[in-house]
């Protein structure tokens, strides 16, 4: 509404992660929001358009995604690192955290189904 000073960011302090096959991959995401958030991650594989990997809306702090990828919202931290293990060759990827104050597809928008 009018004069709302309501104001979302984040950070993603790892421009680039090389991580070995079979390690653990992790990449952060620092978050600020005068609000409690909905956070996501997206993944871009190479010649591909974004792709939902997982969300947090509320509720259990750790969410589980796709391809075994998952991420753990911690409000005190503000952060929503993203995790996986083992990598896979295969994760090879851009991958971008976002915020958000309402839920993308509530409103009669399209979501990607796995």
């Amino acid at each position: 509404f009018a004069g709302d000073t309501r104001a979302q960011s984040v950070t993603q302090p790892d421009v680039h992660v090389t991580v070995s096959e079979g390690a653990r991959l992790k990449l952060r995401c620092n978050y600020s929001s005068s609000i409690s958030p909905y956070l996501f991650w997206y993944v871009q594989y190479p010649s591909q358009g974004l792709q939902l990997l997982l969300k947090y809306t509320a509720g259990n702090t750790l969410v589980k995604g796709i391809k075994g990828f998952e991420a753990e919202f911690k409000q005190r931290e503000t952060t929503f690192h993203l995790r996986k293990y083992p990598a896979l060759g295969s994760d090879a990827a851009k991958y971008f955290c976002a915020v958000s104050d309402t839920v993308p597809g509530t409103a009669g928008g399209a979501e990607h189904k796995p």
